[in-house]
């Protein structure tokens, strides 16, 4: 048509110049953010063990603490049975492993339970960020604030 404008070949080239250069700023920017997310997912691990780990080694104190007590509480209650009960050396000592021994078995199942119920720890915020970021992807128009849960779930991250 005569009232168009036609492209020079150099005008041509400057735009193709131009998508080139914002296909490439996307493209270092996409990677950029997927790196950040995965820096943000490792420090929020990190932080997150560190805190079990401290929260472990002071479990263990107590429980050694807890221990040596325990062994003073229950030698007590032998040498009561065995003065008390039996008249007898060995009997107040036997009573006391065998409730022992079934107080351990009682532990060890509630314990088995507890340990297959219990999730590892994961990094919520990066897969918040991931979810914000999938979103704002899908639907550009419709960015979701921080702290927003995407369009279509509960804001309950049990699945």
């Amino acid at each position: 048509m005569p009232g168009e404008d036609q492209y020079t070949a150099e005008e041509a080239q400057v735009a193709d110049k131009s998508v080139g250069d914002i296909v490439n700023r996307i493209s270092d920017q996409a990677s950029i953010l997927v790196r950040e997310e995965i820096e943000l997912a490792k420090a929020e691990m990190a932080i997150k063990a560190r805190k079990l780990g401290v929260g472990a080694g002071i479990a263990v104190a107590a429980g050694f603490f807890l221990l040596l007590a325990l062994i003073y509480l229950f030698e007590g209650v032998a040498w009561f049975l065995n003065d008390q009960v039996f008249n007898n050396l060995w009997t107040g000592f036997a009573v006391v492993v065998v409730f022992l021994l079934v107080l351990a078995a009682g532990a060890g199942i509630f314990a088995r339970r507890l340990l297959q119920a219990g999730a590892p720890p994961t990094p919520d915020q990066a897969i918040e960020q991931a979810k914000l970021t999938k979103e704002a992807l899908e639907h550009p128009g419709a960015v979701p604030q921080p702290g927003a849960t995407p369009s279509g779930t509960t804001g309950n991250n049990s699945q």
